[in-house]
């Protein structure tokens, strides 16, 4: 009979006789390399870095962690802060949105949110120290996006001011990221309520403006772009009254020698644009909404008392004042950016304090009202009564 067939496995009888090779194999794998062993068991040879393969591998990887360290260091202190810009051009947003914006975004019209352009030309970063309630950090807004464009500057907003403004206005301003704000090389520039010339020329690129501007002076040339826009014709003229109270009852007469709107000041404002108007409507806003339905002359049937007297909130009143055709101011920057807004015929409280008042050195009544503005000069007898005794 024929012997068993041969084994697939063995080595030819001259090599290794009766020998399998799995045996074989086993028994000498100590001393095989890791190609002979994938060669023998029949898969393709896999390459094994060696410890001087490793070492290059790891300093490559280091080289390529400090390149890229250092061109986020120097993007966020001199490239114009890309990457740590929140974008908050978005209406009626109460507080920041946290949306990164890469420099190249393109810029969706259509979309919600959008990212400002950042002009080649421009360099630098300004900001401005928010203070005050809403009618300041208006004027500081506009002033900080005035001078900003002037000096060929970026300027951003501090998260509460756009928290501030942004129920309101579409603010296009990108806010500055609190990290960016502790670590810049700020150089402060205090500023007067007025332009000056000097103002034009500031040569340092890292600038946080402070004080609390709010003069027409700066920002007049952009008026236009800050107007809300209209919400279609009106069959009536509306004339807005801001009376202003609150905490200007005791800072006016204690602190800087004036005085607030009162009763005989509105009945003339109100009487000048019945002489120019046909059939006006007022519409009356304040933070002492009881002191104007008790002083008011209602009796003509033309005065509503529309405004809620919230003063932490003040947004209703101040749209509703700016979609009026014409504006009463008393005094304040809320009223001051109500008729600014509004257009129209504006009519303000004039001479409100007494000649040697310390606030007429930082307050300049040519640098805050318009010319064409129609001022009505205030009854200033209960502070000469008490300057006398």
């Amino acid at each position: 009979m024929p012997g068993p067939a041969p084994d697939a496995w063995a080595w030819p009888d001259s090599e290794h006789p009766q020998t399998p090779e799995w045996k074989r194999e086993k028994s000498t794998d100590r001393n095989l390399s890791v190609h002979e062993k994938m060669r023998l068991l029949g898969r393709p040879a896999m390459w094994a870095p060696s410890h001087r393969h490793l070492c290059l591998i790891f300093l490559l990887a280091c080289v390529f962690a400090c390149v890229f360290f250092l061109l986020i260091h120097q993007n966020l202190f001199h490239s114009g802060l890309d990457l740590f810009l929140l974008c908050p051009d978005r209406s009626r947003v109460t507080s920041p949105v946290a949306i990164l914006c890469l420099s190249g975004t393109p810029v969706n019209t259509n979309a919600t949110f959008s990212c400002p352009k950042h002009p080649a030309s421009v360099s630098g970063t300004w900001t401005i120290d928010p203070k005050g309630r809403f009618g300041n950090q208006m004027g500081q807004y506009a002033t900080l996006l005035a001078l900003a464009q002037l000096n060929g500057r970026q300027a951003f907003i501090q998260p509460s001011m756009h928290a501030v403004l942004a129920p309101v206005f579409r603010i296009t301003l990108p806010v500055l990221a609190p990290e960016v704000d502790r670590h810049a090389p700020w150089q402060e520039l205090e500023l007067h309520d007025w332009m000056l010339e000097e103002y034009a020329h500031v040569k340092e690129p890292w600038v946080k403006l402070t004080g609390f501007p709010c003069s027409w002076t700066f920002f007049h040339h952009l008026r236009d772009g800050l107007r809300f826009p209209r919400t279609g014709d009106r069959p009536s003229t509306f004339v807005g009254v801001h009376v202003r109270r609150g905490d200007y009852l005791q800072v006016m007469p204690l602190h800087w020698k004036g005085v607030v709107g009162d009763r005989a000041y509105l009945q003339q404002a109100m009487d000048w644009f019945r002489a120019r108007h046909k059939a006006p409507i007022f519409v009356v806003t304040s933070n002492g909404m009881e002191w104007c339905r008790e002083n008011i002359d209602t009796s003509r049937g033309d005065v509503i008392f529309a405004g809620d007297g919230q003063e932490g909130a003040p947004h209703k009143d101040f749209a509703l004042l700016t979609q009026c055709n014409h504006t009463i101011m008393t005094i304040g920057t809320f009223g001051f950016w109500a008729a600014y807004l509004a257009g129209g015929d504006t009519v303000y409280l004039a001479n409100f304090t007494l000649p040697d008042s310390s606030f007429l050195k930082i307050f300049k009544p040519e640098a805050a009202f318009l010319p064409e503005w129609v001022g009505i000069n205030a009854d200033l007898s209960p502070l000469q009564g008490k300057a006398e005794s």
